[in-house]
């Protein structure tokens, strides 16, 4: 979901970039020493899922397991992300340098969301729970494709047919993110709860 460099226009680029610089500097306050594996290892895993990607028009489609991130991390999602999107760029020259503040805030922002309003509920038993965790990583990724299409749009009219394109494009990618995210945080309510906040009955 990388916007490529050449195609946003400069407000929309200072705006991203500002949003990120704020996010990121929250997020590098909350965390602590405690948190720092978790973190290394959620960039890591966002980095190589985002690897395989498929180009659509100035962006791609690929796995971003950020919702997954925003639940673990919380405000430490945005330096996570923005590490993995600096790294892609750089050595891949995935989206862009000039681009990375729009991009990391176009999938740090979701995530974080997402986790202050669905994070609290994963610790019930059952479907809630589940369901919880599945609608975390299904619209994380909604969010960012719609951040995505809004940043197109902002800077010109003529990509408004793009941007649906692009969120039409990534319900495939937000199915299979949202059972992804269910599993996983299955998994870790039974083996390692207090990873997502929760206390070890």
């Amino acid at each position: 979901m990388h916007i490529s460099e050449g195609v946003l226009s400069a407000s929309v680029l200072a705006g991203g970039g500002a949003l990120t610089v704020i996010g990121t500097t929250i997020g590098l306050k909350k965390l602590d020493y405690d948190r720092i594996m978790s973190v290394a290892i959620l960039s890591s895993a966002f980095f190589v899922a985002s690897l395989v990607h498929v180009p659509l028009g100035p962006g791609s489609v690929h796995l971003l397991l950020n919702g997954l991130m925003g639940l673990i991390l919380g405000w430490t999602c945005f330096p996570a992300i923005l590490a993995a999107l600096f790294l892609q760029a750089v050595l891949f020259q995935f989206g862009g340098i000039i681009v990375l503040g729009v991009n990391t805030f176009n999938m740090a922002a979701p995530a974080l969301l997402c986790s202050c309003f669905l994070r609290s509920s994963l610790s019930a038993p059952g479907f809630k729970g589940a369901a919880a965790a599945y609608a975390a990583g299904f619209f994380s990724v909604f969010l960012s494709s719609f951040c995505m299409a809004l940043s197109l749009a902002l800077t010109d009219q003529g990509f408004i047919k793009t941007a649906e394109i692009v969120v039409a494009a990534n319900f495939p990618i937000m199915i299979i993110e949202g059972f992804i995210t269910m599993f996983i945080v299955s998994f870790l309510t039974r083996v390692q709860p207090e990873i997502l906040g929760m206390v070890r009955n």
